[in-house]
C-alpha cells in the first residue's frame, strides 16, 4: 500500500459451525479454490466461534482435537471463542486443546478468576500484517457470567471491553476488525456506540447477512450457521486507516465437494472416537423407552438424575431431550452419547406451585409436547411433554385444555400455589425456552461442567433408581389422546 493507492486484501470468515464437520470440508476446498487467486499476504482467514459442538461424536470423543485439526489444516489465522467453546469445555481441556496453537485464539472479555489473567494460549487481540495493512483483531464473547464463573473464568462486559482494545490498537493498526461471537443486536450496538471499529464480524445469533450492512463508519457481516456460507469480502484500505469499501458478501457452499484432506481427518477422527467412547457406563437388565409425548422410562430416570445430582425436591425434564430409548445389555458412552447429545447442565430452581401447575398442563398440549426447536443447548428434534420425579400427577384429558389437572402432590403433599419448591431441571428452562413458565423460578445454581448425560450415566449404574423409572408419576383418566 502507498500514500495514493488503497491495497485490496480478501477477508474470508466463517462462524457457528456447531461441529458440521462435513461443511468444514466444503469450507476447506472453497478456501483452496481462492488461495489459486489470491497470494497468502493478501488473505485473510478467520472462524468467529463456536466451530466446535459436542453434541456431534468426533468433537465429543477427541475432545475437540478434530476441530484444531481441522482449523489448522484450513489456514486460519485467528479464532473467536463461543460459548459452545467457552462453557461446554473445562479450562484443563481448553488448556490442552489450545496450548500450542499455531493461530491465535482471541477473547478480549474473557480472563481466569481470581486474578484476572489469561492464559497463554488466550489474547484479547492480535494483530496481523496482510499487503502492507496492519489488521487489528479483537475476539468478543456472550458474557454468560453465571456460566462462567463456576468454570473458573471471569466474564467481562464486552461493550467495556471494546473500547478498551480499540483503544489500545489505534496506534498500532490500520483497521480494526472485531470477531463478535454477541449477536446480531449487540453488534448492532457495538457499531453506534464504540468508535474506531471498521469491520464486525458476527455470530452466536445465527444470522445470515447476504452483504455487508452499514452502521455508521462500521461494515456488520455474518455467514449464518452450519457452514451452509462462506463470508467472502473485499477489503480496500486507505493509506491512512480504515476502509473505502467493503464488497463482496457471503457464499453459499451446498453441493460442493469437500476437501479429501478434511474429510480424512474427519473419518479418523470418527475411529478415535468411538475407541474412546466404547467404554460402558452401565448394564441394563430391562429396557428403557422415550417416548416423546407421555411419560416413560428414560426420562422418568433423567428426572431421577437431576433430583438426585441437585438435592431438589423435584426432578423435572422434557422427553425430547431423549433421542431414544436403551435396550437391555450394556450401555456405552458411545450409545449415552447418541441418545443424549445435547451440552445441556443441569440447573437447581427454586419455583411456586402455580408455575408448575402451569408447565404441567401446557406438557399436555400437542403446541407444546410437539414443539420443533434448535439452540439454547437443545439437540433434539421436538421438546415433548415432562416427566418428573418426586411429584405426581393425575389428569382428566376428557376436560379443556389447560384445565386438565385434577391433583398433583409434591412429597405426598398437595401443590401449593403460592409455594416455593426446589426442582432439579434443565438450564435451557431457564432462558424461557419450551414450557415458559419455568423461566419464572429463581436460578440457584448451574451444576457446571456437567451436562446431564453425565448425571444420567450414574444413574443408569443405580439399579434402585432404574427400577424406580419403571413407576409412573403421571395418572390418566382417560389417556387415549395422548399416545
Amino acid at each position: 500500500m502507498n500514500e495514493h493507492n488503497p491495497a485490496t486484501v480478501t477477508l474470508l470468515h466463517t462462524n457457528d459451525l456447531h461441529s458440521d464437520l462435513e461443511a468444514a470440508a466444503r469450507i476447506a476446498a472453497y478456501v483452496k479454490d481462492v488461495r489459486r487467486s489470491v497470494s497468502a499476504d493478501r488473505l485473510l482467514l478467520v472462524d468467529c466461534g463456536d466451530h466446535m459442538d459436542r453434541a456431534r461424536l468426533e468433537t465429543e470423543g477427541t475432545k475437540g482435537r478434530v476441530n484444531r485439526a481441522i482449523l489448522e489444516a484450513t489456514g486460519y489465522e485467528a479464532v473467536a471463542i463461543g460459548n459452545n467453546e467457552g462453557l461446554t469445555f473445562t479450562r484443563p481441556e481448553l488448556d490442552a486443546l489450545y496450548g500450542d496453537v499455531p493461530f491465535p485464539v482471541l477473547c478480549a472479555n474473557l480472563a481466569a478468576r481470581p486474578d484476572g489473567t489469561q492464559p497463554e494460549w488466550l489474547r484479547p487481540v492480535a494483530v496481523v500484517r496482510k499487503g502492507g495493512v496492519r489488521f487489528g483483531l479483537v475476539g468478543l464473547t456472550a458474557p454468560f457470567s453465571l456460566f462462567y464463573e463456576p468454570l473458573g473464568w471471569r466474564v467481562d462486559d464486552p461493550f467495556v471491553a471494546a473500547r478498551d482494545a480499540v483503544e489500545r490498537l489505534k496506534t498500532q493498526c490500520d483497521v480494526i476488525v472485531v470477531l463478535s461471537h454477541l449477536g446480531l443486536s449487540s453488534d448492532e450496538r457495538l457499531a453506534r456506540e464504540v468508535p474506531g471499529i471498521d469491520l464486525i464480524l458476527g455470530s452466536h445469533t445465527h444470522h445470515l447477512l447476504e452483504r455487508p450492512v452499514r452502521v455508521g463508519n462500521t461494515y456488520i457481516c455474518a455467514a449464518g450457521k452450519s457452514g451452509r456460507h462462506i463470508g467472502h469480502l473485499e477489503i480496500d484500505c486507505l493509506p491512512g486507516g480504515g476502509v473505502s469499501d467493503v464488497r463482496g458478501g457471503c457464499v453459499l457452499l451446498d453441493g460442493r465437494p469437500g476437501d479429501p484432506g478434511i474429510l480424512r481427518i474427519i473419518g479418523e477422527a470418527r475411529e478415535q472416537a468411538r475407541q474412546a467412547m466404547g467404554r460402558p457406563v452401565a448394564k441394563l437388565e430391562v429396557p428403557l423407552d422415550v417416548r416423546l409425548h407421555r411419560e416413560s422410562p428414560l426420562p422418568v430416570l433423567l428426572a431421577i438424575a437431576l433430583r438426585q445430582a441437585t438435592g431438589a425436591q423435584i426432578g423435572l425434564t422434557n422427553n425430547g431431550q431423549l433421542l431414544a430409548g436403551l435396550p437391555a445389555g450394556t450401555v456405552t458412552w458411545e450409545t449415552l452419547h447418541a441418545i443424549c447429545p445435547s451440552p445441556i447442565n443441569p440447573a437447581l430452581i427454586t419455583i411456586r406451585g402455580r408455575q408448575l401447575r402451569q408447565a404441567l398442563e401446557e406438557s399436555l398440549l400437542p403446541e407444546f409436547y410437539g414443539m420443533k426447536f434448535q439452540g439454547f443447548g437443545f439437540r433434539g428434534v421436538a421438546l415433548g411433554g415432562l416427566s418428573f420425579d418426586g411429584m405426581e400427577a393425575v389428569a382428566d384429558l376428557r376436560q379443556p385444555p389447560r384445565y386438565r389437572l385434577v391433583d398433583v402432590r409434591i412429597g405426598g403433599e398437595p401443590i401449593d400455589d403460592g409455594k416455593e419448591y426446589t426442582v432439579g431441571t434443565l438450564d435451557m428452562f431457564t432462558f424461557g425456552v419450551g414450557y415458559k413458565a419455568l423461566k419464572e423460578g429463581q436460578v440457584i445454581r448451574y451444576l457446571l461442567p456437567e451436562f446431564i448425560r453425565d448425571v444420567l450415566a450414574r444413574a443408569l449404574g443405580d439399579p434402585l433408581a432404574v427400577r424406580s423409572s419403571l413407576r409412573p408419576r403421571w395418572r390418566f383418566y382417560d389417556d387415549t389422546s395422548v399416545q
